[in-house]
């Protein structure tokens, strides 16, 4: 079909296609509402809870108590939500086609309409160096060139030019590189391909961690837990007949029992790490991937762009005729003689090494695919007439004079190390036919050109680094196989190759077998892998239980980025990769990434660490609450006294993450935080629940004789009761010296605790190894000094609800931490859980950790 025969819609055609819905109308947003992320992050069910006491204690006039009670759930909330809000919108701008104007014809006329105005059926002028932005096959192929070549490489990852005829399919995201045609539009709007990839990549495809999972159903456990023991003691208290203050105080304090600390200092950790990569060269757009990444067994990388620079480098120049320095000076003067310059002549021209100087060019055919050669005519009077060619043996062994100068072995030899093969040639004459198309004369072999793809900076030193922390790498290619192992040798990556058709054959795209797992799980190297492929890949070798991580910079990449556990996308990639990437290496360096992992793995060591601490205070809260009230002594706790908790484990688990060394991660972590924190929590419940009931009952039998003047005064003072006149004076004194008395108790230990996790003496190591980092050591020291400070200061005492340090509310509490110290230094060291649970026979963590650093507990 001619230009003249095509014939495009006519505008009432048009309008009536765009009614109907067939329109190029861009691709909505993301599926994650505004309202449904405020929904799952703010108006959680667990928030809603907080907001209600929180409300409650305002109508109270409990200030205090209501700021401690809900004032972390409030900042945690905002903190995820604007996380996800952030999310979405990158997302929602991920754009794959351009908004420039494009040309249809219409009512036989030619006019520029915005991409999502073309409708199905209308006729696009397609030219060099244009987008194209809808689904459809040429109908007719115009101008005075030799044919329309598309350059698909951000949809198939092969850099060489297509060919397109009448009738062949052009895709949505690629690009018109040389001709110009006219194409009907089939495919628009989600239809077409560049619309599917968009909604693909929009998808919210957002995982957790395992940190993250871990984390999440420890603090589902204690939801539950904290559920039924509140329902048992409200039920109780409303029994009882408390009043409407004491009942929303305890279910303030009971609600301030789960850990929301944790997903708060786990987003610290995560802003801090992300900070801390980026002066590295990694930009982290996904929080969570600071931590995912150290979990990477396997990381899926494309050749192109991702291993190689995307430059070309002169290895070899072999002279047919034995004249190396005239056949590396014509290679030169052909290379800077130029005008259409590509890859090849850019590199070959910036040689240093390699001599020719420009000269008069009088006519010159472009490098095009469908050639496979390119060629001058240089003029002067010296070389006038002298055609030089460059382009594949194969393509220009029949134009030689002699074509089997050009051994099969020798260019087998080249191409087996990964090497790029090009043919020199001179001949003398045109380089055109009688009708002025390109056309090759009798030509004479000059040299064997041989070029290499540079590979990135650093490669090798990340390839042997992953390798020794065994991480797996594996190649994933549009190239052929053959090429793409090479050039993974040259990496230093080893290992077989398979193709994508072979690959295919074990599984057809969507229908995965253990076959075709085994292959993706053995082989190292993939070349002539479709887009698709590279999916089906990723999704094989999660299903095998890895943690994968896929590195690309092309759109072909998009799908594969957003399937892996970790998306990692080159700074000069496209933008729609760069758009869903977790990780952007800002330099383009895989150096980049054996710093992520260390990063990664220093937050899953101090947020493990801050877990003990934080589970074995929650956990002692909860017996403490329990026993306390069984024995029917009043309540233990008041909000604020809970609030304690923000000097006790807040700050030390804060610090304890920033400081923590990296580590591997630990696969039985659970297991390990139930070895340490039921005995801690035991033994420390145990412990202060009996300071509690002496002093509660020493209080109490103080008042039923005839008491110190003294002691009425200041009691009457704390509890702003009065003796005599309050029914309730003696329990509510009784019930506020054994508080302060509990609290200090459980507070220093808590600061103990912190010196048993990061032993500075031989003393304290009954659960890890000494550390050399004295700095927990200090923190401890100033936090126990900073609590006595509250204890003295009348002001910061009244606010937390706890007595002055009399004699008893601190002498008790002393005493009873140093048995509590000696009793769980002996329970931890000969690991009492195990013996009497019968686990025995498996090795502790504190074990493997204190042979590893060489001291005996």
């Amino acid at each position: 079909m001619t230009a003249t025969t095509v014939v495009g819609l006519t505008e009432n055609e048009a309008r009536e296609q765009a009614r109907a819905g067939h329109a190029n109308t861009p691709v909505s947003g993301s599926t994650r509402t505004t309202a449904r992320i405020l929904r799952t992050t703010v108006f959680s069910f667990y928030n809603n809870t907080l907001f209600v006491i929180g409300l409650a204690l305002l109508a109270l006039g409990r200030y205090s108590d209501a700021l401690v009670s809900v004032g972390l759930g409030i900042i945690n909330a905002a903190l995820s939500a604007v996380q996800e809000l952030r999310a979405r919108r990158q997302l929602d701008r991920l754009q794959l086609l351009a908004r420039e104007p494009v040309t249809v014809l219409r009512d036989g006329a030619e006019r520029e309409v915005p991409p999502a105005e073309i409708v199905v059926g209308d006729v696009l002028r397609v030219r060099a160096g244009e987008q194209i932005v809808v689904d459809g096959p040429v109908v007719a192929v115009t101008g005075s060139g030799a044919g329309l070549e598309v350059d698909e490489s951000l949809l198939t990852g092969e850099s060489v030019p297509i060919p397109k005829a009448v009738g062949d399919l052009l895709f949505s995201g690629s690009s018109c590189s040389s001709g110009e045609g006219l194409q009907r539009a089939e495919g628009v709007g989600a239809d077409s391909n560049a619309g599917r990839l968009t909604l693909a990549a929009r998808a919210d495809t957002t995982t957790q961690t395992p940190l993250q999972w871990r984390i999440d159903l420890v603090v589902r456990l204690l939801i539950l837990l904290v559920l039924l023991m509140s329902g048992a003691i409200l039920a109780q208290a409303l029994l009882e007949g408390s009043t409407v203050l004491r009942f929303v105080q305890t279910s303030a304090v009971l609600s301030g029992l789960v850990p929301y600390g944790l997903f708060f200092l786990i987003a610290v950790a995560y802003a801090g790490g992300a900070a801390r990569i980026a002066g590295r060269g990694a930009l982290v757009q996904q929080t969570n991937a600071v931590e995912a990444v150290s979990h990477v067994d396997v990381v899926c990388t494309d050749k192109t762009g991702t291993l190689t620079s995307g430059r070309l480098t002169l290895t070899d120049v072999q002279a047919m005729d034995g004249d190396d320095a005239e056949a590396r000076g014509l290679l030169g003067t052909f290379a800077r003689s130029v005008a259409a310059t590509n890859a090849t002549t850019a590199a070959l021209a910036a040689d240093g090494d390699l001599p020719g100087e420009p000269v008069e060019v009088v006519d010159e055919v472009a490098f095009r695919s469908a050639l496979r050669w390119s060629g001058i005519v240089l003029g002067g009077r010296d070389s006038g007439g002298t055609a030089l060619v460059l382009g594949a043996p194969a393509t220009l062994r029949p134009a030689l004079d002699d074509p089997a100068v050009i051994s099969d072995a020798a260019v087998r030899a080249l191409t087996d190390q990964g090497l790029r093969v090009l043919l020199l040639a001179r001949g003398t004459g045109g380089l055109r036919d009688a009708e002025d198309r390109p056309a090759l004369p009798r030509l004479h072999a000059v040299a064997l050109v041989a070029l290499a793809d540079e590979l990135r900076d650093g490669v090798t030193d990340v390839v042997a680094e992953l390798a020794a922390e065994g991480v797996a790498l594996k190649v994933i290619s549009g190239d052929d196989p053959g090429t793409v192992a090479a050039l993974a040798r040259r990496a230093g990556l080893g290992g077989p190759a398979i193709a994508g058709p072979d690959l295919a054959r074990l599984a057809p795209v969507g229908a995965p077998t253990d076959t075709f797992d085994e292959a993706v799980d053995t082989h190292s190297v993939f070349g002539r892998i479709a887009p698709e492929q590279k999916e089906q890949i990723v999704d094989s070798l999660r299903r095998r239980g890895h943690h994968v991580a896929m590195v690309g910079d092309g759109v072909n990449d998009a799908r594969a980025l957003k399937r892996a556990q970790v998306g990692v996308a080159m700074r000069s990639g496209s933008s729609v990769t760069r758009d869903v990437a977790d990780i952007v290496l800002l330099d383009d360096s895989f150096a980049a990434l054996p710093p992520a992992r260390t990063e990664g793995r220093r937050i899953i060591s101090g947020v493990g660490s801050s877990m003990y601490l934080f589970l074995a205070r929650v956990v002692t809260q909860m017996l403490v609450i329990l026993t306390v009230t069984l024995l029917g002594l009043g309540f233990p706790y008041t909000p604020t006294q809970v609030g304690l908790t923000l000097f006790t484990v807040g700050l030390p688990t804060f610090f304890l993450t920033l400081w923590a060394r990296p580590a591997p991660p630990e696969e039985d972590l659970l297991v390990s935080l139930a070895r340490f924190v039921i005995p801690v929590s035991i033994l420390t419940a145990g412990f202060g629940t009996a300071v509690y009931a002496y002093l509660y009952e020493q209080i109490r039998g103080g008042f039923t004789g005839t008491p110190f003047p003294q002691a009425i005064a200041l009691f009457e003072q704390y509890t702003g009761l009065t003796y005599g006149v309050d029914a309730n004076f003696v329990e509510a004194s009784a019930t506020l010296g054994a508080q302060s008395g509990l609290s200090v108790f459980v507070s220093t230990a808590s600061f103990v605790l912190i010196l048993l996790l990061q032993p500075p003496h031989r003393i304290f190591a009954s659960w890890t190894a000494v550390t050399s980092d004295r700095r927990p050591l200090w923190m401890a020291l100033a936090l126990f000094a900073a609590f006595v400070v509250v204890l003295i200061v009348p002001v910061t005492r009244t606010y937390f609800g706890l007595t002055a340090p009399d004699p008893p509310v601190v002498e008790v509490p002393g005493v009873a931490i140093v048995l509590w110290f000696v009793t769980l230094s002996l329970a931890l060291r000969y690991r009492v859980l195990e013996r009497v649970l019968g686990l025995r026979g498996s090795e502790a963590p504190g074990d493997r950790v204190r042979t590893a650093a060489g001291v005996e507990a």
